[in-house]
């Protein structure tokens, strides 16, 4: 599969400017044969917004995934993205994946709330996702999620192929797209889709850096500072390949017995 990461300026407009970027971007997805792309965290509503992250927020079936969904079908490509979910009387940072027929796939809600804004304005989701898709199987995180080497190792013990991850990365955070991202991809023998924000934001200024990392750590493709379309091949066989060549999951799996 062709998996795609449509790194785009943090400083975009909320509403129209970000909807003709997404299908900007499905476009030239489907005229490259890119099977699904990865937006990056709360790409929705926008991340350092402060309380209009909570105002803008919807339903998982709001109108910004109706316009996604329809999207999808029509270039006949799956997107994730990331968005401010209102549930009930919460507001989840959350991400979800629409498949090329617009049907939603899954949602996932980061668990992981960093210190900052974050803890006033999202509660804390409390369950992993996990998907197959097209003889993929996924893991889904957002952003701090992938910082915990724990995050990502009960999806790869889960049996998890390629772990997607939404990102709103600040520039003084270089390791973690450099290091970080690189070796839980290494560590767990899978592929890693990390896609972060470029600019600035209301003065938060973004890293951007987004990566695809293989499962032998080797990066196959990642973004400069700029808007950027990147993608790569994730290839299944190649995760066997990592664990048999480095069986860590196997080594730990013995001792927990």
């Amino acid at each position: 599969m062709r998996i795609g990461i449509a790194q785009t300026d943090g400083a975009l407009l909320v509403g129209e400017p970000r909807q003709v970027v997404l299908e900007q971007v499905l476009q030239e997805a489907a005229q490259n044969g890119t099977e699904l792309v990865v937006f990056p965290e709360l790409f929705q509503s926008g991340y350092n917004v402060g309380t209009s992250v909570v105002t803008s927020s919807e339903p998982q079936d709001g109108p910004f995934f109706a316009k996604v969904a329809a999207l999808c079908r029509h270039y006949g490509v799956a997107a994730f993205y990331g968005y401010a979910e209102r549930f009930g009387d919460n507001v989840y940072n959350s991400a979800q994946l629409v498949g090329d027929t617009g049907a939603s796939i899954a949602n996932y809600r980061k668990r992981m709330l960093p210190p900052g804004f974050e803890p006033d304005y999202f509660t804390a989701g409390t369950k992993s996702t996990i998907i197959d898709y097209k003889g993929i199987k996924f893991g889904l995180l957002i952003c701090y999620d992938v910082e915990f080497p724990e995050s990502v190792r009960a999806l790869a013990q889960a049996g998890v192929q390629c772990v997607l991850v939404p990102t709103a990365l600040g520039d003084q955070w270089g390791v973690v797209a450099h290091a970080v991202v690189p070796s839980r991809a290494f560590e767990n023998g899978v592929y890693v889709v990390y896609a972060n924000h470029c600019g600035v934001e209301n003065g938060l200024s973004y890293l951007g850096q987004s990566c695809i990392v293989a499962p032998q750590g080797d990066v196959l493709a990642r973004a400069g500072n700029k808007s950027e379309f990147i993608q790569a091949d994730i290839v299944s066989t190649q995760v066997t390949a990592a664990q048999d060549r480095l069986p860590y999951l196997r080594v730990l799996n013995a001792l927990n017995r």
